[in-house]
């Protein structure tokens, strides 16, 4: 289905502010579903993550934290991360991407990708990487679908002490 094109403009730190809880939140159940925090641990890391990764917010270097409009209505955002030499220096990452819930299944992803695609180019970059949790097929077959491969791969398995 087509959407005209998607825009992305900054997010400003009212919405920011305003999306953080989903973040916090989603971003807490995921670690718990892949065994990398406790449920009484979870939401305190995701919150340690998001502090460490957005220390000044919207005003953070290196970051861009853009709201996707279609039409001038908001249909959901994407937070990327420059190159630096930290990072990459050819390499930008796709931290977060996300359509807003009334607005999912219509293709707002696949847009949203492409437009931050188009502005990565824009500034240079030739590269972009993301990582996705492998409990999530939908977003996994968007990402394959739209170009990208598998670079790295990490498995685990939660063992019981034996008696």
């Amino acid at each position: 289905m087509s959407h005209g094109r998607i825009i992305l403009r900054p997010m400003t730190e009212a919405e920011l502010g305003a999306r953080l809880p989903a973040l916090i939140e989603g971003y807490a159940e995921d670690l718990q579903r892949a065994g990398r925090a406790s449920a009484a641990t979870a939401r305190t890391e995701s919150e340690r993550q998001l502090v460490d990764m957005l220390p000044n917010g919207i005003a953070t270097p290196d970051t861009l934290l853009l709201v996707a409009e279609d039409g001038g209505q908001p249909v959901g955002w994407i937070w990327l991360s420059l190159p630096t030499p930290a990072n990459g220096r050819d390499t930008a990452w796709v931290y977060n991407v996300e359509v807003d819930a009334d607005r999912r299944g219509r293709g707002y992803g696949r847009a949203i990708m492409r437009a931050a695609e188009d502005e990565l180019t824009e500034r240079g970059v030739t590269r972009f990487a993301l990582n996705v949790f492998g409990d999530n097929p939908v977003a996994i077959g968007l990402y394959e679908s739209l170009g990208f491969r598998v670079t790295q791969l990490q498995m685990a398995k939660t063992v019981s002490p034996r008696s």
